[in-house]
């Protein structure tokens, strides 16, 4: 597992990470405590884009895939298992601390909220970062190529992070939280809304599908 940490995650992308979530932080205005997760949840996803993309595809570039062949197709999917859930995790908790930072550098209102607001974030949080972060690896090893498969994960993510992917798409669209959410639907006065979740769960359901389908590319890569 340390051997998996130093290759996916060296100095450089923490450093990027949490230098982008801390200018973020004041960089990015809310005026209310319900607007700090719908800030966040589309930055997460360009993060665990650009985290993943190379999480198999470095062992092609670094021409250490002769290698990786050699080795029985179990031990390459986990390979890639323990490298996908050490990114994630960080992410996760780079995530979750954000929440907080954007709570003490921007002091919005409806502080009463936060409880039940940051738990509606973390879940969503949590799916973005796995479906985001598959998705980038997954496409970037369908391609050969980690530019090739951020490329295409940045240009689904401007279609559905959008006022037109959120009409094409509604409650399913990818950022369902961000269009549909509860801290949204808390700001708009109505008691809350949980249509968001079909949207997150749309996410879920791709990323068991990539992760079912991860063991056939990697032999094909």
């Amino acid at each position: 597992m340390r051997t998996e940490w130093k290759i996916c995650l060296p100095c450089y992308k923490m450093g990027y990470a949490l230098f982008a979530v801390v200018i973020l932080s004041f960089v990015r205005g809310v005026s209310s405590a319900c607007e700090v997760g719908i800030a966040l949840e589309g930055p997460m996803a360009l993060l665990a884009v650009v985290f993943c993309g190379d999480t198999y595809v470095q062992e092609i570039t670094a021409g250490r895939w002769e290698i990786q062949r050699l080795y029985p197709i179990r031990n390459r999917v986990c390979s890639v298992g323990r490298r996908m859930l050490l990114q994630e995790t960080f992410l996760l908790l780079l995530a979750l601390s954000s929440f907080w930072l954007f709570l003490l550098v921007q002091r919005p209102r409806d502080m009463e909220e936060v409880p039940r607001l940051f738990v509606a974030y973390g879940l969503t949080v949590w799916v973005t970062v796995i479906f985001w972060g598959i998705l980038s690896h997954t496409l970037s090893c369908l391609f050969r190529s980690q530019w090739v498969g951020m490329a295409l994960c940045l240009l689904l993510w401007i279609c559905t992070n959008s006022s037109s992917g959120d009409r094409l798409f509604g409650k399913w669209n990818l950022f369902s939280y961000t269009f549909h959410g509860l801290g949204k639907a808390t700001g708009a006065g109505n008691g809350g809304s949980f249509d968001w979740l079909c949207g997150k769960l749309l996410c879920l359901i791709l990323s068991g599908l990539m992760m079912a389908g991860m063991s056939r590319l990697l032999k094909k890569r």
